[in-house]
This record gives C-alpha cells, structure tokens and sequence, in this order.
C-alpha cells in the first residue's frame, strides 16, 4: 500500500528504539522506501547496520558525514520524503523539535520537511506528564504534528504507567492513514453498516444469515484511508474493528434501524452492506422453547425497512448506496430496489458467481445508477471498496 513512498523513520535515544527495528521492516513489506536518521544517543540502544540492513538504505546520523553525494543531504532527504515518523521519541528530542532547534542531522532534517510529520513519544511516566512535556507536545500539535499517544504498561525503569511506545502494528495504521490513499473524503462523513443480524426467538436460539461483514468493513477501512470520519454500524461478526472508526455494535435489525436512522442526518455517504434480516420472529419467549410435536412452524413479522426509510428521509445532497445479493434476475431486481428505495446507487452481486459469495475475501461486483451499468470485475473486496466510492464520489459531484 506503500509502494512509490518514502517514510523518514527518526530514531531517539530510548530503550524502545529496538521496536523501530520491527517497524521499519514492516514498512519495507509494504514496499515503502525507508530512510532511517538516528540520533548519536540512539546509537547506544541499537546498532545503524540493523537498520541499513533491513532498509536497504543508509543509515543517517552525522550531519558532516562526507559520504554522501554532492549535495545538501539533510535537505535532499526531506525533499523526497512523504512522511516523517519519530518512533520512539525522547522528551529531549520532543523540546528541540518544538521550539524549531536544529543541532544534529535529524531535527535539521524534519525542520526541512513540509510533509505530515508524526511523533510518538516514549519515556518515563513522569517526564511524560511533566507540564514542561505537556507543553511541548501541545506546541507540537499546534505546528502541525501528530501526537501518537504513548501505550501504558510495564516500563522499562520499573514503573507502571503511560509512557510505552505503540507497537509496530499501531504506529504503521497511523501512517496508513496519513498517505496510503489520496484524502478525497476530507471533511466528509460516511455512515457504513456491515455484517448479520440476529433476531431471537428465545435465550438460546435466533435467526441470522451467513454475512461476514466482510465488504462493509472493507468499506468503512478504506473510507478511513480516504480521509473521512467513519461511523460502522456493526451486526455480529468476528472480523477485527478498523482502526480510526467509529463502531457501533449492534445485534437485531431493530437495533441496526436504530443506530442508523439516528446517525443519517449527519452523513454525506451512506453505505448499506449489512445484511438486515427481512423478518423476525412474531412472539419471542423468555424460556427456551422445548422440543414438542405437531404444529412446528414460527410466526414471523416484516422488520422495519432500514433503506427505505433512508431513500424517503435522505438530505437533498446525501448519497445513499444499498447493496443486492441475488441468485437469480440480478440487474432486472437491483434496478427496481435502485428506484424503489430511492437511493443513488445499488452494488449488486450474484451469490452463484464463483468469487462474489459469503465469507470469501473478493468480490464480483455491479454497480447500478440510475444512468449506467459498471460490471467490476473480480476484485479483493479492499480494492472493490476503492472503487464503490471512486463512483459515490463521482456522483456526489453530479449532485
């Protein structure tokens, strides 16, 4: 997701310095060009060949070294740089940085640079909430930067409390977030639902379908990469949050009906990936119902119809997306929910196409608008998510 970029990854003079080993070979996986810069003090806590090493670049930590090519290096690396992440970053380096001080090849460096700029410090609990810290982080934040909040645990002094660097998984989702994709949703707020419903028939049993969540969680994820603030109305599922979203859990279509009529008013997109039980148990018991001869059918009642009530209840300029699993008449089906529903778009999917099923990770998708038919083809359900909102974008535009 990172291939054609360059992280300048700053490394401080901390005991959390070796995380930085983990992270910049994370951030090679992803294809990413990596310049490491180094601090003299990190030096002591972890070696520049481990990082020329996993990098494939050299390791910068002199700003008089006359290695280099003819040319003004600190300010050549942060020409070519898309991103700064200071990973672990001392309270020293935090006050330098925000009051513009230059003295070694990494501040002289990031004060070069005009990219996003993150900084995640790690230290002692108490020099981290020290005022003077406090401060500089504020001043950090009203530069420009991004301030990762440090993790609470064990530190390495002995104490117990915030002070710990975010683990290399943590720290690569914030970069994703800062340029993986182009931020067309800036300033934006999508509304996503995602996954089942349960509707109970009693403590013990409920009915459902096979839905994974899968694509509406694909949906809210690269939303969130595009720069919007993300709300996912979540059914039952066992996929793990996106970061940076908003979840809201839910279990019954009621409590989805709930959730996102609550929430439509706010958004400018809404994606309806969740499959919403059409019906639910008429009568539910509070004890389990035995097993028992004769009449075993079960009474059932229309739940209340979430895209209906959004097509009839939409703001002029909101565009609203439902979504149409089929396994028979596709098109002929999707263009009468299209009109019916009163919505903008319909990405429909025949559940007999091999690739476009429950549960599986990619996805044969048509998207249907009231003037063109765009069949996708098979695709990952990340990259069919990229291009369900390349269109909703591109009809927001008409609008």
């Amino acid at each position: 997701m990172l291939k054609g970029k360059t992280v300048l990854l700053g490394v401080t003079g901390g005991i959390a310095a070796y995380k930085a080993a983990y992270l910049a070979s994370a951030l090679v996986k992803l294809h990413a060009n990596v310049e490491v810069v180094m601090t003299q003090h990190a030096t002591q806590f972890i070696a520049p060949l481990t990082f020329e090493q996993l990098t494939g670049n050299r390791c910068m930590v002199d700003t008089f070294d006359r290695n280099f090519a003819h040319q003004v290096e600190h300010i050549a690396l942060a020409d070519r740089t898309d991103l700064v992440l200071i990973a672990p970053a001392t309270a020293n380096v935090c006050a330098k940085l925000a009051h513009g001080l230059a003295d070694d090849m990494l501040t002289t460096t990031v004060l070069a640079c005009i990219c996003p700029k993150l900084i995640a410090p790690a230290m002692n609990t108490h020099m981290l909430e020290n005022p003077v810290t406090q401060d500089n982080l504020d001043l950090l934040r009203h530069y420009g930067w991004e301030v990762i909040s440090p993790a609470s645990g064990r530190l390495a002094c002995g104490a117990v409390g915030s002070g710990k660097l975010p683990e290399p998984d943590l720290l690569i989702q914030h970069i994703l977030r800062a340029i993986a994709l182009p931020h067309d949703l800036t300033g934006k707020k999508v509304l996503v639902t995602a996954g089942p419903t349960q509707e109970a028939l009693d403590p013990v049993r409920y009915l459902t379908n096979h839905s994974s969540g899968k694509m509406g969680y694909a949906i809210a994820k690269t939303a969130m990469l595009r720069g919007a603030q993300v709300t996912l109305v979540s059914g039952p599922t066992s996929i793990s949050p996106p970061p940076f979203v908003e979840v809201v859990e839910v279990v019954s279509a009621q409590d989805m009906f709930q959730a996102v009529t609550s929430r439509q008013e706010q958004a400018d997109f809404i994606f309806k990936a969740a499959a919403v039980a059409d019906y639910t148990p008429a009568d539910y018991s509070d004890d389990k119902v035995k097993k028992r001869e004769g009449d075993l059918s079960i009474p059932l009642k229309r739940t209340q119809d979430i895209l209906k009530h959004l097509g009839e209840h939409r703001r002029p300029d909101q565009i609203i997306c439902g979504f149409s699993m089929e396994t028979r008449d596709m098109l002929e089906n999707s263009r009468v929910k299209l009109e019916k529903k009163n919505v903008d778009m319909i990405c429909a999917n025949n559940l007999k196409v091999d690739g476009a099923g429950f549960g599986v990770d990619t996805n044969v998708i048509t998207l249907i608008t009231r003037d063109r038919v765009e069949e996708l083809p098979l695709l990952s359900k990340e990259a069919a998510a990229g291009r369900i909102l390349d269109r909703a974008i591109a009809l927001a535009g008409q609008a």
